[in-house]
């Protein structure tokens, strides 16, 4: 597979990751590791480098499990965690925590459920208005200079808090949501990231699924999959998206390919150092996703889509109302 930069920092990847949240967590109860792991050491048999994982998730298991997966592949692959929240007494984790003396706490857990001497890339799961972020990047810094970690990241962040934490420790990396149907970063995220030289790792660049035309009007989600409280996934708004995944497929058969993977395709072909982590629990969706950095699309293909896009919008929020925050501190 070719490989991409994530901005200036000098950290080479996959130009497709493998976000691997959903064999643990989100996506309905916990997989069968035994199931997963031979899907993780595929994966990197198909090129993929970049390993994206966090505390929460699980929590706990899904470093466990990403660990033990890659231990035969150390120094060969780049494993991205994160750090930011609390467990609460509900073990809920929706508190944040960004406290130095608590980030130095996870690096350590971490490094001891990933199997790892360093982590590759810590990034700072969601910004936490009690703490300046300045005092985080601090902190990530102190365990860059002990070795600990390698590189740092924020994910969610917005422009100013991007701005002040790479002033303070470089920031190699933002994490955010970003695909056809959910478009906000490129008013202001992505310029920025531009003009200081950090990645963009886009989360759910298939549209939490959607995007992949698996997911019909009639689908119903199990009480542990989040998307049956996502407005965006209601039969209503379902049924009206479909429009995003027509314009997808369209260009799909012109390409022999499939609607997720134009919609992979499509982000690698914004940015250079764009490196989206789509997730899948199944061996086969994970070489179709691979096989994705294989599609160019010309500019006509690009205007087709773009084209086409303009003319509709997206219904439904990404998140319900309680989760919907835009941050920007």
């Amino acid at each position: 597979m070719k490989k991409r930069v994530l901005g200036k920092s000098g950290l080479e990847v996959s130009a497709i990751g493998f976000g691997a949240m959903g064999m643990s967590f989100g996506y309905g109860p916990p997989k069968d590791k035994n199931e997963m792991i031979p899907i993780l050491r595929k994966a990197v048999e198909e090129g993929v480098t970049f390993f994206d994982t966090a505390e929460v998730y699980g929590p706990f298991i899904n470093e466990e499990l990403v660990g033990e997966a890659l231990a035969p592949f150390r120094g060969k692959v780049v494993i991205a965690t994160k750090f930011g929240f609390k467990p609460d007494v509900g073990g809920k984790w929706t508190e944040l925590d960004s406290r130095p003396e608590h980030i130095k706490e996870v690096a350590e857990a971490s490094l001891k459920r990933l199997g790892v001497d360093a982590i590759d890339l810590f990034y700072q799961h969601r910004v936490d208005p009690q703490v300046p972020i300045e005092d985080v990047a601090g902190a990530v810094g102190e365990l860059i200079r002990e070795g600990k970690v390698k590189h740092f990241g924020l994910s969610e962040a917005g422009v100013k808090t991007i701005r002040r934490a790479h002033a303070v420790q470089p920031v190699a990396a933002l994490q955010s949501e970003y695909s056809l149907w959910w478009r906000e970063p490129e008013e202001e995220i992505i310029p920025t990231l531009e003009e200081l030289g950090i990645g963009f790792v886009p989360f759910s660049p298939l549209g939490k699924g959607f995007l992949t035309g698996k997911i019909a009007t009639q689908t119903k989600f199990d009480s542990t999959d989040f998307r049956s409280i996502v407005p965006r996934f209601q039969t209503e708004n379902l049924e009206a998206n479909q429009e995003f995944v027509d314009i997808l497929e369209k260009v799909a058969k012109e390409k022999n390919a499939t609607s997720g993977q134009i919609a992979l395709a499509w982000l690698l072909a914004r940015k250079p150092w764009i490196v989206p982590i789509p997730g899948t629990t199944k061996l086969e969706r994970m070489k179709e996703n691979s096989k994705a950095a294989q599609i160019v699309l010309n500019e006509t293909d690009l205007s087709e889509i773009e084209t086409a896009a303009s003319e509709i919008t997206a219904k439904g929020e990404r998140y319900p109302e309680h989760l919907q925050k835009k941050i920007d501190r």
